[in-house]
């Protein structure tokens, strides 16, 4: 065997002779596991001599192998490094990354009703931040003319707000129950209770498809698993839109604005200060 190796340092290639006896050529084609090894015997080229620098390499070859077929599973992230996941999280929910600190959902009912509850929290989050942000980026632009999220309410409507408020507690307290039956007994509201004609296929609880799903999408595990990472973002960003409103008196675009007209001024640090 004769194996040829260019080495960057020297600019030059090294030619190596193998002898190997017929068996191990053989057991080393057939197997190909060869395994090279350069030595350190490097004390004529670390020592600065004008000598070609030599390596040895051994091969070992494969007396006996075998095939077969395993499975490697990454480990699920956990939420705190280090810190065991309790036995009923064990990873086989979307997005489920050990953590119930307070222990809320061990018994099985409130898991469930759990999973449901941020599944639709997030959804909500996610539509209420664009609801938030992009009439304020639309408004800036020119584009729409519309009050911000802080001042909606203050705009006059067909009705009082208090009247208002009565129909979407009347509403809401509607779909949330049918909400709750699905999840006790799921699938039995599928079929809308005065128009009969109108039914859902079956379907998952929390995905309901149909009307629901015009572009038909699939719940696919990478995509529950999506969601729900927007929906946790989407939820701290609604809160942080809060909390940013009652500090500064402003909507998330106007701040960023305001932050990129002098970056080393108009930061939070500058802001919780009141300088």
């Amino acid at each position: 065997m004769k194996l040829h190796i260019y080495n960057s340092s020297l600019q030059t290639p090294l030619h190596l002779h193998l002898l190997l006896p017929p068996e191990s050529m053989a057991a080393v084609t057939q197997a190909s596991v060869a395994v090279f090894r350069p030595c350190a015997s490097r004390t004529r080229f670390l020592t600065g001599s004008s000598g070609k620098l030599n390596r040895e390499f051994s091969v070992k070859p494969a007396n006996t192998y075998s095939s077969g077929s395993f499975k490697v599973e990454a480990k699920k992230g956990e939420w705190l490094p280090g810190l065991a996941s309790p036995g009923y999280l064990d990873g086989s929910l979307p997005g489920d990354n050990g953590f119930d600190p307070l222990g809320l959902a061990e018994d099985p009912e409130n898991l469930k009703w759990f999973v449901q509850a941020e599944l639709v929290n997030g959804r909500w989050a996610m539509l209420g931040v664009a609801g938030m942000l992009l009439p304020e980026v639309f408004t800036s632009m020119g584009i729409l003319n519309v009050p911000k999220w802080y001042d909606a309410g203050k705009s006059e409507y067909f009705a009082s707000s208090s009247t208002l408020f009565v129909i979407e507690f009347i509403l809401f307290h509607y779909v949330e129950i049918r909400r709750w039956q699905d999840i006790k007994n799921p699938g039995s509201v599928n079929q809308d209770p005065i128009f009969k004609n109108y039914s859902l296929p079956p379907n998952e609880v929390g995905y309901p498809g149909g009307i629901f799903n015009p572009l038909n999408f699939a719940p696919t595990a990478e995509a529950k698993e999506k969601e729900l990472a927007n929906g946790r973002l989407a939820m701290l960003a609604f809160l942080g839109f809060i909390v940013q409103h009652n500090v500064t008196g402003k909507g998330p675009f106007d701040n960023l604005l305001q932050h990129l007209s002098d970056p080393w001024h108009n930061t939070i640090v500058q802001t919780m200060s009141g300088n």
